[in-house]
Parts: structure tokens; C-alpha cells; sequence
């Protein structure tokens, strides 16, 4: 499988600051499936202490898979599609009562109590989505106070965006969308050589608009939020 199959196809315009060009051009094309399973070991890491996450844009539920079997958590998986998704008869029997796969809209979704899960990941589906604000803010709703919404996409600029001829996020783009959704203590960076986007923020009790900043940290940029004074 290609990485993610980048899960579904999409563009987004995006803005600077970027991945670095020269950076990505001096990279193998396979270097995505190469970082692929510390990726994963990451994300996992990252969403340590959730007990049930919820996975959008989850394509085949690989990552789903890896959380449940690995990290013990329950997952529920959503995709608009569910031609990827895996014969539960596969599975293991653990994974198959961690696991749980679900066709709908990410910007709809009913099934779902308010405050219904800890944590939400969406790795390779942000760029993919034509109302991103409208997905972030469901996302939003069923996230428990406190629950950390984690996305992990290729950024603008990077190896992806010159394999794939797709146009996707910068940092601070990606920062302006969890403000406006109302996540707050957002961050957002570059990882693995500059060439996926880590970002964050968490529900808070109230919906909250926080204004982004940028710094550089060594070499590495970082763009966060403040409270307006």
C-alpha cells in the first residue's frame, strides 16, 4: 500500500512559511513508508493516555489497528468510504473488541455522544477535506474536556507535495483553523526532517479564539497560540 494511498486526494491552498524545498528534493521517494512505522510508534505515544480515541479519516484503520493491538485503546475508526476498511473476521479477536470501524461524514457525526471520547487523530486526511472547519468543530463537540485533538499531515512544501502534486497546509494555516474551531493551547511544528505536520490543541470548558504566533526554536520552527490580551 502506498503511504496512507494518502487516503483520499484533495488540495488546499496554503501559505508561507513552508517545508523546506531543498530538504525534501535531496530525500528518497520512499521516505514516507520508510518513517511510516516510528509514525505510527509516535502518534501512539503522543495519545498515551487516552482510552478510547477516535480516528477520522482513517482509510483501512491501519492506524486504528496499531493503537488497539499496541497501545490497548479502543479506536473508532470513521471514513466517508468503507471500501478499505478490515474484515473483522481477520482480526484478532482483542483487536476486533478494540476496533471499530464506521462509514460517515466526519462533519456529521451523530453517533456520537458530546464529550464522548478522550482523544481524536486525523494523520494524512487534513488536506483532504472540503470543510475542514466544519469537521474540527464535530471533532470538537465529542471531545471529552480536555481531550487533545492530534493531526499529523504532510505540509506545504514537502517530499509529498513533489511526489503526489497536491498543495497542502503550512504550520500557521493549520494553526488558524484549530483557533477558529475553538481548540485551545494549540501547537503546531514540523517533524521528521521537516517533512510532516504535528499539530495540536485541546477542548476546552468554553469555545475559545486564540490569536497563532511563530517562533524559532534552533532551526526549528514552531508556531503556537496565545490568549488575546
Amino acid at each position: 500500500m502506498q503511504v496512507a494511498a494518502r487516503r483520499r486526494r484533495g488540495a488546499v491552498a496554503g501559505r508561507e512559511p513552508v517545508a523546506s524545498g531543498d530538504r525534501a528534493a535531496s530525500l528518497p521517494d520512499d521516505f514516507y513508508e520508510k518513517i511510516r512505522p516510528r509514525l505510527l510508534q509516535r502518534i501512539g505515544e503522543e495519545l498515551r493516555e487516552a482510552r478510547c480515541v477516535l480516528d477520522l479519516g482513517c482509510g483501512g484503520c491501519e492506524l486504528g489497528r496499531f493503537l488497539a493491538e499496541t497501545c490497548s485503546q479502543e479506536v473508532i475508526g470513521v471514513d466517508i468510504a468503507d471500501g478499505s476498511f478490515p474484515d473483522r473476521h481477520e482480526l484478532k479477536s482483542r483487536t476486533r473488541r478494540l476496533l471499530r470501524c464506521v462509514k460517515a461524514d466526519a462533519r456529521r457525526l451523530g453517533f456520537l455522544a458530546t464529550g464522548a471520547v478522550d482523544a481524536v487523530v486525523m494523520l494524512w486526511a487534513l488536506h483532504e477535506l472540503k470543510n475542514p472547519r466544519a469537521v474540527l468543530v464535530e471533532a470538537r463537540r465529542v471531545l471529552r474536556v480536555g481531550g487533545k485533538l492530534l493531526i499529523v499531515d504532510f505540509p506545504r512544501g514537502s517530499l509529498a507535495q513533489r511526489l503526489w502534486n497536491e498543495d497542502y497546509y503550512t504550520p500557521h494555516q493549520a494553526c488558524d483553523l484549530l483557533a477558529a474551531a475553538g481548540y485551545a493551547n494549540i501547537s503546531v511544528g514540523l517533524v521528521e526532517r521537516g517533512q510532516m505536520l504535528w499539530a495540536k490543541g485541546y477542548r476546552a470548558a468554553k469555545k475559545e479564539r486564540t490569536p497563532c504566533v511563530e517562533r524559532w526554536v534552533g532551526r526549528k520552527l514552531e508556531v503556537g497560540s496565545r490568549r488575546a490580551s
